[in-house]
């Protein structure tokens, strides 16, 4: 009983705490992500010293690592603070604890004294039969009893809270151990950090000398991507165009409405296949079965070192192992495929009025028309033989709409 009361104290001393420790998890999940990435980063973009790459290429690499190294920093720093903050309030507790203790065995003390003052000059069976009455005899006899409960409380509540003193003091040993272990590991991977930039700011220097080269060389590499993007496009336009035909077949009667052209006629089955692909919104496994590394977001962005350059990406791409097989987000059928440059192919899957694209695949283990799984291999991925690199393309349209890839697939 005791040792349940003392950890009950415990409990309600320390709520905030299990608060903070909750959020100190979720960090510590957070870094040891970011550790994860920053390996694959190395693995996948850094594997073969002797390969040979373009300035422009190895800038870019760099960048990936600075930016999950700079991510590295400031969720240990986030850490740090935290535990900090940890440390302060245990300490607190620490020291209120001492002074309830020091007053519990100070008050405890003055109550032995009295009791064995009281034992020496009369007994508790004089003490009793002292009474003028039956009443009072009994109300002296409560009064003993509850004299004796409460000492014996005291000595109890002394237990536990020298239990909680020892309990809080081992924590603390461990969050600053913990703190420390942090802080010696922000230290060196700052170190890493300026040597990585200071690399990086060297590489930089010899493409500005021939910025134009590499200027076209980007949008060289944008006017690819688009083009691959309009292919897309035209492809979701006329397969809507062609389930609006089939509708408006099957209706003849129905009325037309303008906003159905721009998205597409479902039946029951399309449609309750795009709510429940809507409904997996973010819980979308990875398009790819050895895992990654997104090196390029989604959206509009300034190239980092020609800010007069913008690129768009109209979903995300992912480096990943040589041999790696792409694979299907969801269940659906397979829309299209259409070749690019070379050997690689785009395949496109329809899930209700969502689409899900994936590129730079070789080896097919699919056709047009085909049902697929989620889960379902639909090809190799294309290992680029000239950088070594093996990148997905991977893009989720609705309706001829581009939509962000991060908020759909799992923890991407």
């Amino acid at each position: 009983m005791p040792f349940l009361l003392a950890l009950f104290c415990f409990f309600l001393l320390t709520a905030e705490g299990f608060s903070q420790s909750k959020k100190q998890q979720e960090l510590e999940e957070q870094r040891q992500s970011l550790l994860k990435e920053i390996q694959q980063i190395n693995s996948l973009l850094f594997k073969t010293r002797g390969e040979k790459k373009s300035v422009l290429t190895q800038v870019e690499d760099l960048d990936q690592r600075i930016t999950s190294t700079e991510n590295l920093i400031k969720i240990t720093n986030r850490q740090a603070n935290l535990l900090t903050r940890e440390i302060n309030d245990n300490l607190s507790k620490i020291d209120n604890l001492r002074t309830e203790l020091t007053e519990l065995k100070e008050d405890y003390a003055a109550m032995i004294k009295k009791s064995y003052k009281s034992k020496s000059e009369q007994s508790r069976v004089m003490f009793l039969l002292s009474s003028e009455n039956f009443l009072q005899a009994y109300k002296r006899l409560q009064y003993m009893k509850q004299y004796t409960k409460y000492r014996k409380q005291q000595g109890e509540s002394i237990k536990e809270k020298t239990a909680l003193l020892k309990i809080l003091n081992t924590d603390l040993l461990s969050q600053k151990e913990t703190k420390n272990k942090l802080i010696d590991a922000n230290k060196r991977t700052k170190i890493q950090l300026t040597k990585e930039r200071g690399n990086q700011q060297e590489l930089i220097a010899s493409l500005k000398k021939d910025e134009g080269t590499f200027t076209g060389q980007i949008r060289s590499k944008q006017k690819a991507a688009d083009a691959i993007d309009r292919a897309i496009e035209k492809i979701i336009a006329e397969a809507i165009a062609a389930s609006n035909k089939a509708a408006a077949k099957d209706n003849p009667t129905g009325n037309t409405v303008s906003k159905v052209s721009s998205s597409f006629a479902m039946n029951a089955e399309a449609t309750a296949l795009a709510a429940n692909f809507t409904s997996n919104k973010g819980k979308l496994p990875w398009p790819i079965t050895k895992g990654g590394v997104v090196i390029s977001s989604y959206g509009k962005h300034r190239h980092p070192q020609f800010p007069n350059v913008e690129v768009f990406n109209s979903g995300v791409e992912i480096v990943t192992d040589g041999g790696a097989k792409a694979r299907a987000v969801f269940e659906g059928t397979v829309l299209s495929i259409f070749q690019q440059t070379g050997p690689k192919r785009t395949v496109m899957i329809q899930h209700g009025d969502y689409i899900s694209v994936y590129s730079n695949l070789t080896n097919l283990l699919v056709k047009k028309g085909d049902k697929v799984s989620t889960k379902q291999e639909l090809g190799s991925i294309y290992e680029n033989p000239a950088s070594g690199k093996t990148i997905l393309k991977f893009v989720v349209n609705r309706n001829n709409k581009w939509l962000n890839p991060s908020d759909w697939i799992y923890k991407m």
